[in-house]
C-alpha cells in the first residue's frame, strides 16, 4: 500500500540548513537562456541535488523575477548565484579556480553522459546554452569536455531545463559514488 507523504513527513531541510549543508562541487552556467521558466527550473534542480551555485550569463534573467520565481519555488533564495555580462568571463573565472569546464551539447567528439567519469576531487562547471543556438563557439575553446545526453527519437534536442535535470541528477550520482 502506498500513501503520499505530507510536506512535514518528507524531512526537507530549512533554507538555513540547506545553506549550511555540504554541496556537490557542481556549478551550472546558463549562457543566454531566453526563458525565465527554464532559469527557474534550473534553480529548482540545483536545490534538489544540492549544487554549489548557478551562474547566469548574458541575456539570462536574474532574480527577483516573477517568472523565475514561478518555477524556482524559492530556490533562488537557497541556491547561490552570480550574474556575468558574458559567459566567457564566468567560464574563465571558473577555469582559473580549478573547475573542469564541461559543455552539455550535441557535438563532434562529445562523451555520452553515462560514460562521463567524475573523479573524487573534480569540481565541474556545467555549461548550458541558449534554447535555439546552443553554446557559443568561443566556449568550446575553453572547454575541458563536452557531454551529450543520448537520445533515441526523432527530435535532436531536449528542453534546456529538462537537459539540466537529467545531467545534474546523473552528475550528482557520480559525485556521491
Amino acid at each position: 500500500m502506498f500513501r503520499k507523504l505530507s510536506i512535514h513527513e518528507m524531512g526537507r531541510l530549512s533554507p538555513e540548513e540547506f545553506k549550511n549543508q555540504k554541496k556537490i562541487p557542481l556549478i551550472c552556467v546558463l549562457e543566454d537562456i531566453r526563458s525565465h521558466h527554464n532559469t527557474g527550473s534550473v534553480f529548482r534542480t540545483c536545490d534538489a541535488f544540492a549544487c554549489e551555485a548557478v551562474y547566469l550569463c548574458g541575456i539570462t534573467g536574474t532574480p527577483p523575477h516573477r517568472d523565475i520565481h514561478k518555477t524556482a519555488l524559492g530556490a533562488t533564495e537557497t541556491v547561490n548565484w552570480k550574474y556575468y555580462k558574458n559567459a566567457v568571463d564566468a567560464v574563465t573565472e571558473l577555469k582559473n579556480s580549478g573547475y573542469k569546464i564541461v559543455l552539455l551539447e550535441i557535438a563532434e567528439g562529445s562523451t555520452l553522459l553515462d560514460d562521463f567519469v567524475v573523479n573524487p576531487d573534480d569540481k565541474i562547471a556545467l555549461v548550458l546554452g541558449n534554447e535555439v543556438n546552443g553554446i557559443t563557439d568561443i566556449l568550446f575553446e575553453l572547454a575541458d569536455d563536452c557531454i551529450e545526453i543520448p537520445q533515441y527519437g526523432t527530435k535532436h534536442s531536449l528542453n534546456v531545463s529538462v537537459s539540466a535535470g537529467i545531467a545534474v541528477w546523473t552528475l550528482s550520482k557520480k559525485f556521491r559514488g
